[in-house]
């Protein structure tokens, strides 16, 4: 599959990071850097700007989509980076940017439906642009370079993925993601649990979390009824392996369908031993984040893009660098899921999942063609990629130089996590389009409480995938 070739060359690149105290050797490292909650780069740049095939000037304004909103780390510097695009060129952007999250895929499969979809949009590449790419609401990254033969000529094209529904290169990406487990250090040493490691297993991770609950706190912050995303995913392919975690089932009896299945009722397992906040089924995600950085929870699976809103929490304004206290980041930490089975604990999910898409809507306006193609040269560009990449990956061509003195602590400890990884895996649950995945992600509750059979669960969503697979 094309997603397991990103991912070797993915894991290729990854593994070349190095930073005090992790490898012991300086490397060249392929612009996966960036100062996270500075907004500035921490990372050396050429002086040589990437070529940009789009006219420069105009005053169109282009509306521009993305998830770089909330808590996400990169919402400040793609505020400053949307800026710095409008005094270069005179152009302007009306942002409509917001939190992903199922809520935000169906407004814009909504948006396109409804003619109502912006000019550039910044979305995952996966099956979750089915719908418009079908319809040919989007424009191909070939049928772009016809025109402007310079665009993303500075990104590695065997890194840019390509779309499932018809193997078209659609979405520039700008940086990669990896998926792992958060720890509070502090409830664990209340606990008296130690730091987990590279060899951390399902059943140690049980009697951890059984500990951390007798000591009084929350073993796991995560909100079943609002995101039980990353908890699918991983509990999932503790069932699996990098070579089979990508496999979709055909029915919840075959040898796929009953791994899935086994996963949910892990999930389930968890949540009747108590190790979820008591009010997992009717928290928000915020609430149960507030939960890990308020030191009333040890355990956040989530991914990359969390650590900018774990240093924010450890700031006395979030919007400010230099209000950070060191010591309260010093008690967070990053380790792997606890693995079972087959799968190594040191096998993550993550890759290069979303990328910016301009829009035939778009394309097709002489007013804002131009303009468009503008702001995605720019903001995909040597220069802008590495302070979004930051301790991810990319897919561009030239690495820049990394500065180690420009990361905070926790990026540090995410650095040197993901030195030990053995294998990167996109998340099956990209495959799924939203439909599918209502039964095991919206029905989360009724799984854990009993109310629906995890069996039940797994096959209502394979057969909202066949039917519109047909």
């Amino acid at each position: 599959m094309k997603l397991k070739n990103l991912t070797a060359v993915l894991m290729s690149a990854i593994m070349t990071i190095s930073v005090a105290g992790c490898s012991g050797t300086a490397t060249e490292a392929p612009a996966d850097t960036g100062a996270e909650t500075t907004g500035e780069s921490s990372v050396e740049i050429s002086d040589e700007s990437t070529a940009t095939s789009a006219k420069a000037g105009g005053s169109a304004e282009i509306t521009v989509t993305t998830t770089f909103a909330g808590e996400d780390s990169n919402a400040q510097n793609y505020k400053s980076a949307v800026a710095d695009w409008e005094n270069e060129t005179g152009n302007t952007v009306s942002d409509t940017s917001a939190t992903s999250d199922e809520t935000f895929k169906t407004r814009i499969i909504t948006d396109f439906e409804t003619g109502s979809e912006p000019d550039v949009l910044f979305f995952f590449n996966g099956a979750d642009a089915d719908d418009f790419v079908k319809a040919g609401k989007v424009v191909s990254i070939d049928d772009i370079r016809a025109e402007f033969p310079e665009y993303a000529s500075n990104m590695n094209d065997d890194l840019i993925a390509a779309s499932p529904a018809d193997g078209v290169k659609y979405a520039v990406p700008v940086n990669g993601y990896w998926e792992a487990m958060f720890v509070n250090t502090k409830v664990l040493e209340d606990a008296g649990v130690a730091m987990p490691g590279a060899d951390y297993t399902w059943d140690q991770f049980l009697a951890d979390c059984q500990k951390i609950k007798d000591a009084g706190y929350a073993p796991i912050a995560a909100a079943l009824g609002n995101i039980p995303h990353y908890w699918w995913e991983f509990a999932i392919y503790n069932q699996q392996t990098p070579d089979n975690h990508l496999n979709i089932p055909g029915s919840a009896d075959d040898a796929t369908g009953k791994q899935w299945v086994a996963g949910l009722e892990d999930i389930k397992d968890l949540y009747e031993k108590g190790f979820f906040p008591d009010n997992t089924l009717s928290a928000t995600d915020d609430e149960t984040f507030a939960m890990f950085t308020d030191d009333k929870a040890a355990f956040l699976l989530d991914g990359s893009w969390k650590v900018g809103g774990i240093v924010g929490s450890c700031q006395s304004d979030p919007d400010d660098p230099s209000t950070l206290d060191e010591e309260k980041l010093s008690h967070f930490d990053v380790t792997y899921f606890p693995g079972k089975g087959n799968r190594k604990t040191t096998d993550l999910v993550g890759g290069l999942s979303m990328g910016y898409y301009i829009t035939t809507k778009a394309w097709e306006d002489p007013d804002k063609k131009a303009a468009a193609v503008s702001f995605v040269e720019h903001m995909t560009s040597d220069e802008v990629v590495p302070v979004f990449a930051q301790h991810t990956a990319s897919a561009l061509k030239n690495a820049p130089q990394v500065d180690s003195s420009k990361f905070n602590a926790l990026q540090v400890k995410a650095m040197d996590m993901m030195s030990g990884v053995t294998s990167l895996t996109g998340a099956v649950q990209d495959m799924f389009n939203g439909d599918c995945r209502v039964s095991t992600f919206d029905g989360m509750p009724d799984i854990v409480t009993g109310g629906v059979s995890a069996a039940d669960a797994v096959q209502e969503g394979i057969d909202v995938y066949k039917d519109s697979a047909e």
